[in-house]
């Protein structure tokens, strides 16, 4: 059987049910297919499988758990429910090595069992972030290990994953979805999947290795692009100047078919892809004797952050008289963006333990985040309220601006007067800025002019 576009009752099993794994196993479903979710962890498929979802994202669990009712979605640990579905997507985890090479592990376990369980005629999906290759000299490899053989007997596509955590479920439908296979026919019929499956545009290349390039080229230049605009953040501060002016005007000019656009300064580049993709894409071009320098680059500035976010705290508490040693510092939002609880790779770590070296008293609040996780994490858990995080507080330090800080009255907050309040991601206006100087504020912010208090 080959998967086509007249497949009504297309069955798909999704091995992996990390982030994305869940995020597509519950869009599949919504969209009318059947899934079923395979897992090596126990606890993980139990919890998903009973409607309970660890993830922070926008309409995924409440979806996850529609597909659950609706029977079109269900939760194992059993790697042989593969053997029955049309189409196996791949989406384990791929995390990167000290050196920045792949971390392979998952994905080889998941190959390797995989290979017991496949059949003829079934489409294999790889959307596990890899360096180009590793479909065809990995991956291919260890699925035949059962006999079967790609191309002949069955289809292997590469898709990259390119979702933005806090919008994936609005990108899985409506992102244009990239395939490469190993051979012409193969990418056909993965494109036609996903174009059926989601209902959105889908754009053929013409190998799995130009497929799995897509995705690091998108991080690549990602991160690059937030490391020049955090060295631009650095520059317009030499002068007095605001980099989100600066940012905003220089956006305004077409280049290449398309505008300049430079992406905003802050505390630091965090979560899963960012941080490791240039490194995937260093250490491979290092395996064929090329020198990327871009990468690391920018892997540099942004890594350096979080220090010169303290030293950002330092300063403006030296403004105001006061000493970064035995100072208290709130740090509010402690996830590695707005308006999620993913800690993974957060750069306010960073920021916190620099100022707890340099003697600060810190205290933490993020509503979003797990607080056992970020227990772990940072050696003291959040406290439940922000009232009592900032409480005679010396700094307010906003290093994740969610929504729900938006609501807060900074005038009826128990701060020491006057107080500094640092600005590492909320990007707040000239007006709301004047606003907090006259409730006793002084303000800082990367790449923004030095209000003080008044």
């Amino acid at each position: 059987m080959s998967v086509s576009e007249d497949d009504a009752e297309t069955t798909v099993a999704i091995i992996g049910l990390g982030y994305v794994g869940a995020c597509v196993a519950a869009t599949l479903a919504a969209r009318g297919t059947r899934v079923v979710g395979v897992d090596v962890d126990a606890d993980l498929v139990a919890e998903l499988g009973s409607g309970r979802c660890r993830y922070r994202e926008d309409r995924l669990a409440e979806t996850f758990r529609d597909g659950l009712a609706a029977g079109r979605l269900r939760t194992t640990t059993d790697a042989s429910a593969a053997a029955a579905a049309d189409v196996v997507v791949i989406a384990v985890g791929t995390p990167v090595a000290a050196d920045g090479s792949l971390a392979d592990g998952q994905l080889r376990r998941a190959c390797e069992t995989l290979s017991g369980h496949l059949r003829p005629g079934q489409l294999v999906v790889v959307k596990s972030t890899v360096p180009p290759g590793t479909t065809r000299g990995l991956v291919a490899p260890l699925l035949e290990a059962g006999g079967l053989r790609a191309g002949r007997d069955f289809r292997l596509v590469f898709t990259p994953e390119r979702l933005a955590e806090g919008a994936a479920m609005r990108e899985l439908l409506t992102l244009p979805i990239v395939v490469g296979g190993l051979d012409a026919a193969g990418t056909a019929e993965g494109a036609a999947f996903w174009r059926r499956a989601l209902g959105v545009e889908t754009i053929t290349v013409e190998s799995a290795e130009a497929a799995e390039i897509v995705k690091l080229a998108d991080n690549w230049w990602i991160d690059l692009n937030i490391a020049m605009a955090n060295e631009l953040a650095k520059y317009c501060s030499l002068y007095g100047v605001d980099a989100l002016e600066v940012i905003a005007a220089a956006n305004t000019i077409p280049k290449g078919g398309a505008m300049v656009n430079i992406l905003l300064p802050s505390v630091g580049v965090g979560g899963s892809c960012l941080t490791k993709d240039p490194l995937l894409v260093r250490e491979s071009a290092a395996r064929r004797g090329l020198e990327i320098r871009t990468a690391a680059a920018g892997r540099e500035v942004n890594d350096g952050m979080p220090d010169y976010t303290a030293r950002l705290i330092a300063d403006g508490l030296a403004d105001l008289g006061r000493d970064i040693a035995g100072a208290r510092v709130a740090v509010l939002g402690l996830a590695f963006k707005n308006d999620t609880g993913d800690l993974r790779a957060t750069p306010t770590r960073g920021v916190i333990e620099a100022l707890a070296k340099a003697g600060a008293e810190v205290r933490l609040h993020d509503p979003l985040v797990d607080p056992g996780e970020a227990a772990e994490l940072f050696g003291a858990p959040p406290l439940p309220d922000a009232a009592d995080a900032v409480r005679d507080a010396d700094c307010v330090a906003v290093l994740a601006y969610h929504r729900c800080f938006r609501e807060l009255d900074f005038a009826a907050l128990p701060v020491a007067s006057p107080c500094l309040l640092v600005d590492g991601r909320a990007y707040l206006s000239a007006e709301e800025i004047a606003g907090l100087g006259d409730l006793g504020y002084a303000y800082r912010g990367i790449g923004r002019p030095a209000c003080p208090a008044r």
